[in-house]
Formats: structure tokens, sequence, C-alpha cells
């Protein structure tokens, strides 16, 4: 059978001198108000930065001049990070890193920052994106006021030197290694005056490389070297890269998306197919839908923002910019009521995206998640996705954006505490045995997460008062008995790697799935009325999911960040001198600074604001107090305050209460998945 394939090259020549501008760190004004209060009293020992570096500060607000000739984020405030020693060398490590690219960058002439330009006027179609949801939007306009200004100019070209780039493209065609078309291509990227919004590089026909990317559930997978497939898709991903038009100076944020963005997005999936085919939907969405490709764009600068050094008004302008391009198409397409099937996929690609990307300490302003999944529930119902299967070979599997959107719907159910959208469509697939594709896309058998959308149509219950005790207790013990039917024959753990080092896809989805199967009792148990962490049963599930954890590789290139969910389950309910919290530190400290971004960093940020809030100080052990965030002081005065014993003053255990009001009283809109 013929195949083909496709290879492209890229020359640039540069004409004229450029330099680079120091990056500026401009806090928010809300920013500015709480740091302000505890200045006056932080200023003799300088910024929190330069105090970790040892290193004199000049006290200079709002950034020091030593953080900002080093590129490197200044803080005043303390933060989450001066909580333990770990915590501080870890910061440490990454501020050299840092300070090295910076350094590498000054030797080589480059810059701090990427090119931006200008964005052009806002239109007055906001309020059409509302109109797909449930009810209204109440944070559209914390994007501020600018977004309404006519004229608006994020970045302004003063600091730059003028410069022209001709950029040569060459694209060459090949059918059975037989050069079959050749096609070239110059454009200019001119600094002389802002870039032109549409100025893109000339496209190339469409090929039909798109592969349909459905498997068999039940299909025996061959053992897959995650090494072997990053090499073996990044040729593809970069030959398929260059059919995408972009503008010039958007190309490196393109790039920055397929090259390390894209690979972590769906890692056990990736292990499944044994190949791109995912990612190969991915750039085709990138090439034919503005929303998402937009989208895509706007993560890729946040992604650059948290892990490379990139700081100041240019990157959080790139960020926004694109941010706001992807709901004013959304918006277009809304008006046109057409490509419902393109507006889901951005819809759930501005969802989901974030997932893995951002710090938890993020102040850009963005529409929550939640606002965003009452659009997918219209467009859902409206393609009637529930109830549609694609035929696949001998199989039929269902629509990938309908398994995305179960994924989001179910545990994203927990994160509000409510019914899931779809919760009667589960309960269907449920008793009939219909797969949803959630053990190939995110790890945890079909059964067990049609089984924790029930649990939380229970929790939904018990928080609207609409179920009795004895009746909740009945339903427990029901879920209970049905979690015990899910458990494979052998329910024996061993490691997913064979003896030659690869991923066993196999082992790995049926660790995974009694990672999410303990959590899944730890939650149910939790509903009982009156149950606390420090019950028997409570302890010994979380004893039994410690043992479970280490069945999970772990590290840079582990899948701690696909166990999101379980491990808030587990560290909620894990006492202070439990196991659990200092295995889950030892994991942080092996992903390196990654562990700070997506939902792996919400979450964690999420659970030492919760310890800190209810551990019994008298009970903790010094290294777990040293080990949790200092994120909130609002919090702690809003709730009820705790007495101390006259007699010595010590203070007395702490009241419990549910993880979610720490959520709700920090403003923290977190999808933890």
């Amino acid at each position: 059978m013929p195949y083909s394939r496709t290879t492209s090259t890229t020359k640039a020549a540069a004409a004229g001198p450029s330099s680079s501008a120091g990056p500026s760190n401009m806090p928010t004004s809300g920013q500015a108000d709480r740091s302000g209060a505890r200045s006056h009293k932080r200023s003799r020992l300088g910024c929190f930065t330069c105090r970790l570096r040892r290193k004199k500060c000049d006290e200079t607000h709002p950034a020091c001049k030593s953080c900002t000739n080093l590129n490197v984020k200044c803080e005043y405030k303390r933060p989450i990070w001066w909580g333990s020693p770990d915590q501080r060398r870890m910061q440490k490590e990454r501020i050299k890193n840092k300070i090295k690219q910076t350094k590498s960058l000054e030797r080589h002439g480059g810059q701090p920052g990427i090119h931006t330009t200008e964005s052009s006027p806002p239109s007055d179609d906001e309020s059409d994106f509302t109109r797909d949801f449930s009810r209204p939007i109440e944070n559209w306009d914390s994007f501020g006021p600018h977004f309404s200004q006519p004229g608006y100019v994020p970045i302004t070209y003063s600091h730059y030197t003028p410069y022209e780039v001709d950029v040569k493209t060459e694209r060459q065609t090949f059918v059975n290694d037989i050069p079959l078309r050749h096609d070239s291509s110059t454009s200019t990227f001119s600094a002389m005056g802002p870039p032109q919004l549409h100025a893109t590089l000339p496209t190339f026909p469409q090929e039909e490389f798109f592969q349909e990317d459905c498997f068999d559930p039940a299909q025996t997978f061959n053992p897959v070297d995650p090494t072997l497939v990053a090499q073996s898709t990044g040729h593809s991903y970069s030959s398929l890269n260059a059919n995408i038009p972009v503008d010039d100076y958007d190309r490196p944020l393109l790039d920055h998306f397929v090259e390390n963005v894209l690979r972590m997005i769906f890692p056990i999936l990736e292990v499944h197919q044994q190949g791109s085919a995912r990612a190969r939907s991915v750039l085709q969405s990138l090439e034919t839908n503005k929303s998402y490709f937009h989208c895509c764009l706007s993560v890729s600068a946040i992604h650059l923002k948290t892990t490379n050094g990139f700081s100041g008004e240019q990157i959080d302008n790139d960020i926004m910019r694109h941010r706001y391009e992807a709901i004013s198409e959304l918006c277009e397409s809304l008006k046109k009521d057409t490509d419902h099937e393109q507006i889901l996929d951005a819809t759930l690609a501005m969802i989901f995206f974030h997932c893995s990307v951002g710090a938890p300490t993020d102040y850009l302003p963005d529409i929550h998640w939640n606002d965003h999944f009452q659009a997918v529930s219209n467009l859902v119902n409206k393609l009637d996705l529930a109830n549609k299967m694609i035929p696949c070979g001998a199989y039929s599997v269902p629509p990938f954006s309908m398994s995305l959107t179960s994924w989001i719907d179910i545990l994203g159910a927990t994160m509000l505490g409510k019914t899931p959208q779809f919760a009667h469509s589960y309960r269907t697939k449920h008793l009939s045995g219909t797969p949803t594709g959630l053990r190939e896309l995110m790890g945890c058998d079909d059964r067990v997460m049609y089984l924790i959308s029930e649990i939380a149509c229970l929790d939904s219950l018990k928080n609207e008062n609409r179920i009795d005790h004895i009746t909740l207790c009945n339903h427990v013990s029901s879920l209970g008995t049905q979690l015990e039917y899910t458990e494979p024959a052998d329910p024996t753990l061993e490691s997913p790697y064979s003896d030659t080092g690869a991923v066993r896809p196999e082992i790995l989805t049926k660790n995974m799935t009694a990672l999410f199967r303990l959590a899944a009792r730890i939650y149910l148990c939790s509903l009982i009325p009156g149950s606390d962490r420090t019950d028997a049963n409570i302890m010994n599930l979380v004893d039994a999911f410690v043992t479970t954890l280490s069945y999970i590789p772990a590290g840079a290139y582990g899948y701690d960040k696909s166990i999101v969910w379980p491990l808030l389950m587990a560290g909620v309910f894990s006492t202070p001198s439990s196991a659990f919290r200092h295995i889950l530190n030892d994991r942080m400290y092996t992903m390196g600074e990654t562990s700070d971004l997506g939902s792996f960093g919400r979450m964690y940020q999420l659970l030492t604001e919760y310890w800190r809030l209810t551990d019994d100080p008298m009970d903790t052990p010094p290294a777990v107090q040293n080990n949790i965030f200092h994120t909130s002081t609002q919090i702690t005065e809003e709730l009820p305050s705790v007495p101390l014993q006259s007699s010595g003053m010590r203070e007395i255990k702490k009241q419990q209460f549910h993880w979610r009001d720490v959520m709700n009283r920090n403003g923290w809109h977190y999808l933890l998945i």
C-alpha cells in the first residue's frame, strides 16, 4: 500500500540589529492592595527572591532591580514556596535555571520575551457567547475595561530596534520515497512597523493525513516505550505543523504548543494508541478551527510563562489576546448557529487544556470552567452525542468529544457537589455494559467512573437535604457493593513496566483503576453522617491507597498528573501522621518544577491550605507543619473561631469542615482532574 510523507524546512535571514527589553513585572491592583499593607514591615528584609538567594535587595517596588535584571519573579508578599525547606530548595533550583536561561539569551543576543503585536479592537459580540449557557456568566467583565476601549493596543515596539526577517519555507512531498511535489515560498516579517494580524504564511493544499483514532477497548496491546513513541511522533508533529497557517510573530507559540504542550495533554491515550492519532486530530483542528487555534496558542503562552522564565506584560498580553480571540470566534460561530462540532471541540479545549498548564497563583482573568461546560452540555444534547456510536471496523466507539465530556462532567460534578449533567446516560450505560472510552482516555475503568457519577448524585442529594440519614446509609451500602463488583478476577498488582522498560498499557490502567476505586470508596464513606478522617475504615482505605500508589510510575515522566482526583480524595481524608503526606511530598520532589503546574499544583495548594486549617497543631509533626502553604488570610477570618484553653493557652483541635469550603472562600474555581 503506498504511503506519503511530507518534509518541511524553514530558513530565516535577518537584516538589522535587534535588542532585548527588560522584563516588566507589573502586579494587578488587587495584588498591590493586598501586599501594600505589609510592605512596610518587610521592606527592611528585601523581597523573598533575594532573601532566598541570600543577596542584598534594593527594595524597589513593584520589582527590585536584581530580580528585574535577572528576569525572575520578584515577590514581596510571602509566596507559597516559603512554607518549607524542601519547597525553598526546589524554588532556588528553578531560579538558578531561569538565571542561566537569561544569561544565555543575553550572550547570544536573544530576547527574553516573545514578540507580539497590536491586537485589533474587540467587537461588541461578547454578550452573544452567553446565549448558549443556561445561566449568565458573572465574571465576563473580569477580562478588564481595556477590552471595551476602541483602539486598544496591548504592546508597543518602542523598546526594540527595527529589523526585517525574510522567512523562506520549502516543502516537499514524497510517495513511497519518490519526490512528487516541491513548494517554496518567502515571507517577510518587518519590525519597521507593527505586523499585520492577517499577514500569514502562504497555505498549501490540504492533504488527507488524518487517521481515525478509534481502538478496541478489549484489544491486547503490545508494550510501548514512551521514549520511542516521543521520537517517532516528534518528526510527524514537525512536518504537520508546517501546514498550519499562522502569523510570523505567533509562530513561536505554535511551535512551543506542538513540541512541548501537545504530548502532555493525553498521556494515557498516547500509551494505549501507540501513535499520534490524537495529536494529528489536534493539529487538524488547529488548522481548521480558529477558536480552537487561539485557545491552544493561549495555553502555549501560559506554559511558556510558567516554565521558561518568560514574564512581564508581553507574555500576559499574548495570553489575553488569544484568549479573547478564541471567545470572539466562538461568538461568531454561535451567531451563525453552524459548525456545532467545532464549537464543542473549542469549548472543551478551553476547559481541559488549562488543566495541564498554569500556576495556582495565576491572576489573569478567565471564564470559569463550569460556565463553559453549560455550553458543552447544550451542544452535546443538540448533537445527541450521549447516544451516538461511531463504527470502527468490527466495533463501535463513542465520539471522542463525548468521552472527554464525560470525564469532565463526572469528576467536575464532585468539585461542585452537584449531579453530573449526563448522570442518567451513565446509569443506563452502566446497566447495559456500554463503555464511554474513559479507560483508554484517562486510565480508569468506565464502570468505576459510572459509579463515581452515582456517588456524586448521592452527594448532591445530601447537600440539598433531599434524603434522610437512613436512606443515605442504604445507598452508601449499595454503592459499596457495586464497587466490589468492579474488582478484577485477579486483583494482584504489578509494575506496569516490562522487562525491557516499556510501559504495559493494560497493567497501567489496571493499577490506575484500583487507585480510582479506592478514592471512590473514600469519597463514598465521607458521605456517611458523622464520618471523620480518623474513622478506622477511612484510615484503612488511605493506607491501601498508599500501597497501590507505589505501582504508579512517579517522576517527571510518570503519571502522577493523571491521578489528581484520587490524590485529592486520599489527601483530604489523610491524618497528619499518615504516610500519604510524606509520600506525596516525595513524589512531588521527583516531578521537579512541573509539580507546581496545572491541576496537580492546584490540588496540592488546596490540600495544604485544607491541612493548615483543619489539623490539630498538637498532633501535626513539625515536618508536616513546615510544608504547609500559607496562601490565605481571609479564610481564617471567615471560619468560626477556635477557643484556647485557659490553662497553658494550648489551641484545641480545630473544627472540621468540607474541602469545598476552602475552594469557595478562596474563590478557587478549580477542575482537579
